[in-house]
């Protein structure tokens, strides 16, 4: 539940190191200045000599491939995000080719995931066809899913798919052409010019369409402008047909029950069209049916969750409508005089802990970052680039985050207790709980008799907004109103409306029963939810704000009057801005209507049962438009740091350490997440060819590994042996019969490895093609009496045996070259 209220981003959590030394602070730096730096070799440069002290970017392979690249570096290899090509697949009065599925379907055979990976980025990543990449943890889940489709690199294939397609719509080729109503069948690829390797991606894409016989046109561009060309525009417009994303992780999560309805389905609004209904929209009902129920913890079962999966994630790349194309080995850097960085396995060396946890005995953290300000600070439906959350994540706490290396939900700013019934059975709701009633405008309590899966009891941790205001329950309170208004359309006339939050919002707010305030602090919840885990019942369940109630309040009434939009899709079809906390004219914005509630004695109605002395309304007023007129900005939240100042021309922004005595984490808190130890592939022993019907030894050094789990994939993507292996030693075997030897097509064929450890989630992987012959146990007799040798065609038989000799060792080192570990 707690995407639908206005917490987006998420924190972390460890066990309390106190340090005497700093026992007022919560953080080692007193600054931290984020400063835009496009250029990676200029970035590269200033941390090396110390003017930057660390850059959140990745750092291409072939800057750090030796020593001495890396002199003055620290190096940290990092899980890094996904690149994918999305789809256009409206219906337009412009003929569309990507409105077929099977043309969409045969663009996963002209994409070369192994030159993406191999040679755009250099080894750092692996092949990936879904959401899900080796890294994740549902990987191993869907693993069999994913190897029967057998995706490779065949162009041929792609255009026997495409021709057929064409065909049966009448299109013709002519002049290796191809032509509907005897006009060019164009193709739009929007192309991120800002990131080398998917401007290569596009590059290599659009001359693939164009050997196909389209004629391609390419439309170049960074974050902002695919906000409006993709994002913003309807796409029955056809201003694009292709683009080239890319996506960070800002966590590890270990259930993840939100990335295949944000990649996959049309209810998330994150799928052309998202969810505008002015808009041409992608529409699936079974993708949508499926996320929705694990989103919402509708299963009975760890089995029936797989299941889910399993099938949104065949329905999702049958589709194509979002096609995956690798995962990313991201290298990050810092200064080699910078300690207590955490690389956290979502979000690498730039999570939240980093900043927080950092040390070099200086006063100021100077970190570069690629991009200083895209989309737009809000924290409804804002934030939504990897720029602004890696500096929001240390302004705002949230409730609850996933523990860094083995994705876990934990507490932050509130302990628990979880009681449940489900999945089959119900508890009692109290006769005291109440719920909002977005039809009567008012708190309602629950009927008598009223049950619900189950109750989790939150005791808060609250501290003092940025602007000295103490956080209460009030805050709590306004942000489940909130959740339910804007997560209900009453009809179609509801200006608490949004086009991407409400359908995400009513997901959740279906499965609200009622919560009861006990004191201040504490607040019970009852939920028609379940899960096999309790924590995760707490984290649906989990009621927090990341902003003081009152700029909920103020950006509210500024959506309701049409001054701004809390989406993207709802500022572009409204023609209003994108509402951003940081920039200074909303800021004014929320201001004014901070100063018109407390001109008119405003009490909203949210809050009236609940607080009924006007001089905590007008303090809280009157403090939160002080901080705006001071500040210049109404970024106003409870996290370590906060927003000092936003800074265009010179592309900065500065936070400051928020020392106050109200906030529950001092210094020290994180650095157990410093330090963990990976599992490890160190070598594998693999024959260059292995023998049909006879048994076989794979010899594997490892580190740091509990389990081997393997994959034997034959041809023709059929899984022929998968098995999982404990590691008591470094060194292990893995053993298959010659039964399952025999099994093997001749030809190439995939074995892939998996290294895990019981303490950090993420597995290593091993991949590697092999050749597989046949058993020949005897050779064919030839007497000497039939081999007549023949000195004029002595010059003729040599000719012909050098070049396959010249072949057979190209193969073999071509072989060699294509084993890499991930």
């Amino acid at each position: 539940m707690k995407l639908l209220l206005v917490v987006i981003l998420a924190l972390s959590v460890a066990i309390l190191i106190h340090s005497d030394a700093f026992a007022q602070k919560s953080t080692y730096f007193d600054t931290v200045k984020f400063t835009q730096y496009l250029d990676e070799n200029t970035a590269l440069e200033e941390v090396r000599k110390g003017n930057l002290d660390m850059y959140y970017e990745r750092i291409s392979p072939d800057r750090l491939e030796n020593l001495k690249s890396r002199e003055g570096l620290k190096v940290f290899d990092s899980a890094g995000g996904s690149y994918s090509i999305l789809v256009n697949p409206a219906e337009s009065d412009k003929f569309n080719p990507f409105s077929i599925k099977s043309i969409r379907f045969a663009l996963n055979y002209l994409v070369d995931r192994k030159l993406i990976v191999n040679e755009l980025m250099g080894g750092y990543g692996a092949p990936m066809i879904s959401y899900y990449g080796p890294s994740d943890p549902e990987y191993l889940t869907i693993i069999k899913q994913l190897e029967s489709f057998n995706f490779r690199y065949d162009p041929l294939l792609a255009e026997e798919l495409i021709s057929n397609a064409l065909k049966e719509k009448g299109a013709i080729k002519q002049n290796d052409k191809w032509e509907f109503n005897h006009n060019p069948i164009e193709v739009t690829i929007f192309i991120r010019s800002d990131d080398p390797i998917r401007k290569s991606i596009g590059e290599i894409l659009a001359s693939e369409l164009e050997k196909i016989g389209f004629k391609v046109k390419k439309d170049f561009g960074d974050l902002n402008k695919a906000f409006v060309i993709v994002y913003g525009s309807n796409p029955s417009e056809m201003k694009w047909n292709l683009y080239t994303e890319g996506w960070a992780r800002s966590a590890f999560v270990k259930y993840d029950s939100v990335g295949l309805a944000q990649m996959y389905a049309p209810w998330f609004s994150n799928m052309p069209g998202f969810n505008d209904p002015t808009y041409w929209n992608y529409k699936n009902d079974t993708l949508d049916i499926n996320t929705q129920k694990i989103y919402s913890g509708d299963f009975k079962s760890e089995e029936e969750r797989s299941d889910l999966i399993k099938e949104s994630i065949a329905d999702g790349i049958s589709e194509s409508v979002r096609i995956f194309l690798a995962s990313k080995i991201d290298q990050y850097v810092t200064n080699e005089k910078m300690s207590g960085a955490v690389n956290d396995l979502g979000a690498g060396v730039s999570s939240r802990f980093t900043p927080i946890n950092s040390r070099n005995n200086e006063g100021e953290l100077d970190i570069g970052v690629k991009e200083i300000y895209q989309g737009a600070w809000n924290p409804v439906m804002g934030l939504s680039d990897k720029y602004s959350r890696q500096i929001w994540g240390i302004i705002s706490d949230p409730i609850t985050f996933k523990h860094p290396y083995t994705g876990e939900t934990f507490p932050i700013r509130a302990n628990w207790n979880v009681e449940t019934a489900g999945p089959d059975g119900k508890l009692n709701v109290s006769e005291d709980a109440i719920i909002w009633n977005p039809l009567k405008q008012k708190w309602e309590k629950i009927p008598p008799g009223t049950q619900a899966t189950s109750k989790v009891r939150f005791d808060f941790k609250f501290s003092n907004w940025h602007n000295g205001q103490k956080m209460d329950m009030n805050d709590i309170l306004h942000s489940l109103y909130f959740a339910i208004e804007w997560g209900t359309q009453t009809d179609e006339n509801d200006k608490t409306f949004d086009t991407e939050f409400t359908p995400i919002a009513s997901q959740s707010i279906q499965t609200i029963i009622g919560v009861e305030p006990i004191d201040d602090n504490t607040i019970d919840v009852y939920v028609n939810y379940w899960h096999f885990d309790d924590n995760e019942i707490a984290d649906w369940a989990s009621l927090w704000s990341s902003v003081p109630w009152e700029i909920t309040a103020a950006m509210e009434q500024a959506v309701i009057d049409g001054k701004v939009s809390f989406s993207r899709s709802g500022a572009t079809s409204k023609n209003v801005n994108w509402l951003s906390l940081i920039l200074p004219n909303d800021a004014r914005i929320i201001q004014g209507y901070l100063d018109e509630f407390k001109g008119k004695g405003y009490i909203p109605e949210s809050l009236k049962n609940f607080e009924t002395n006007y001089e905590y309304y007008d303090v809280r007023y009157t403090s939160s438009s002080d901080w705006i007129k001071k500040n210049n900005h109404a970024v106003i939240s409870n996290g370590p740091f906060y927003l000092k100042e936003y800074s265009p021309e010179a592309r900065t922004i500065t936070v400051k350490a928020f020392e106050d005595d109200t906030y529950p984490f001092k210094v020290g808190y994180w650095s157990n997440f410093e330090k963990t130890e990976f599992p490890n592939i160190i070598d594998v022993e693999l024959p260059d060819n292995i023998q049909k019907g006879n048994d076989l030894e794979i010899k594997m050094e490892t580190s740091h590994t509990n389990q081997i789990l393997y994959f034997l994939i034959g041809g023709n993507g059929e899984i022929v042996l998968s098995e999982s292996i404990p590691v008591e030693k470094n060194t292990t075997s893995i053993k298959i019969s010659r039964e399952i030897t025999d099994k093997l097509n001749a030809g190439a064929n995939d074995l892939k490895i998996f290294a895990i450890s019981d303490s950090v989630l993420k597995p290593d992987y091993y991949s590697t093609s092999f050749l597989t012959v046949e058993n020949k146990t005897s050779l064919p007799q030839i007497s000497q009496l039939d081999i007549n040798f023949d000195k004029n065609n002595a010059v003729e038989i040599i000719w012909l045996i050098v070049p396959l000799v010249i072949i057979i060792i190209i193969i073999i080192y071509a072989r060699k070259r294509k084993s890499s570990k991930r």
